[in-house]
This record gives structure tokens, sequence and C-alpha cells, in this order.
């Protein structure tokens, strides 16, 4: 188990209204599989995430990743446990327009401080996994957008996070592409990682080893799913 949630839920206030925007969830992500959560636009399912990205904080309940108790933890150490722990793959690739693909691989392990030689051979093996070596040295605008999204997963790797979340992160491919980038994640949570992905599209069920549906901030877990 890398991440769980004990009654976790969320709110904002506006005013005097209060909006729910998680209900009292508990759910647990393991390593070795890959975790779809499905909705519609404004279930929840994007808050859900956030929260086990540790972008934000659980409003109530507990939550834990990679052993740490994420309530307790400040913005530094938060921080921290998504540089070090978490690998994000978003929607809209996020990749930086000035920087090769190579270089946007590369740019997490800048971050961490790892030394040149070190980053570069990782950075390569990473681009090797998405199949992308071809395409180092080119642009993000030089890609297509399914060229551009492996080299969003490829970062995400790059740092051998142990869990990697994914808010729709086929939304913008075309089947074809989609497919790809499916089967890669889908790989790399049968290779031992915790993979969970966001998605509004069912045909992505066919992927997952586990699936909970998201709906008006309600977590449901689907029973008798056989990936």
């Amino acid at each position: 188990m890398i991440a769980e949630l004990k009654s976790v839920g969320k709110e904002y206030k506006t005013g005097d209204q209060t909006i729910v925007a998680l209900q009292p969830t508990s759910l647990t992500l393991n390593e070795g599989e890959l975790l779809l959560i499905i909705g519609p636009s404004g279930s929840g399912k994007t808050t859900l995430l956030s929260l086990l990205g540790c972008v934000i904080y659980p409003s109530y309940g507990d939550l834990w990743v990679d052993g740490k108790h994420v309530n307790k933890l400040n913005a530094s150490e938060l921080a921290q446990l998504r540089l070090n722990t978490i690998g994000f793959v978003f929607q809209n690739f996020n990749l930086l327009a000035p920087l090769t693909a190579e270089e946007n691989v590369m740019m997490p392990l800048q971050l961490q401080g790892v030394n040149a030689r070190e980053a570069r051979q990782r950075t390569e093996e990473a681009l090797a996994i998405v199949g992308m070596t071809d395409r180092r040295k080119n642009l993000p605008k030089a890609l297509s957008g399914g060229q551009q999204q492996r080299i969003a997963v490829a970062r995400a790797l790059v740092t051998n996070p142990k869990l990697v979340l994914c808010d729709e992160p086929t939304a913008s491919l075309d089947k074809n592409s989609m497919g790809v980038v499916m089967n890669e994640l889908r790989q790399l949570a049968d290779q031992g990682k915790s993979v969970a992905v966001v998605t509004h599209d069912p045909r992505l069920k066919s992927y997952a080893h586990r699936i909970v549906e998201v709906e008006n901030g309600e977590v449901t877990e689907v029973s008798g799913f056989d990936a």
C-alpha cells in the first residue's frame, strides 16, 4: 500500500456557503495496480487526485502517502514528498516549450540535485521506456499530441516515483495514441508502480486493475470488476 485515505473529505467555504468537493472517503492505493477514477466533470475526481498528489490538505480525515501522515506535514515537507514520491501526468502535457524533450524529462532530476551524469543516464532510460529516444532533441511543438504525452510520462517516471498520478491523460489524444499511452501506464503498474488515472472516458476501463466511480463527491468502488 502506497497511499491511504481514512474518512477523508474536502470542503470549501464561500461566504456563508459550504461546498462539499469530496464526501468522507476511505480508499487505498496499492503497489502494482492501475486504479481508474472515473466520473463526470465536477464530480470530485480531480479533488481526490489532488489529495493523493499532496497538492491540497484534507478538510477532515487522515491521509497517508508513502508512510507519511500528510495532515501533519508543512508546505515544504509536502513539496518534498511530491518531488520524491509522486510523478504527475496532465491532460495538456505541461511541457516547457523552450526545452527539448530530453531537457523536459531531466528537469525533475535537476530539482532533486542529481548530478549531471546520472541525470542524463536516467533520462535516457525513461525515454527508452516510452519509445521516444529518437525524439529526445525535438522541441514540444515538433511532436504530436501522443508523443508529447509520452514525453510527459517519461518525465513522471524519471525520478522513479512510487506513485504515478494522471489527470485525464488521454483527453487530448486520438484513439491510437490513447492506446499507446494507456498500455504504457498499465505496464508500469504491472511492473510494481502504483498508478491512478482520473478520466471521464469509459473506454479506459479495460486497462484498469481496479475502478472507483465518483459522483457528487461520493466515491464508490466498482465491485465484481475483473481486470
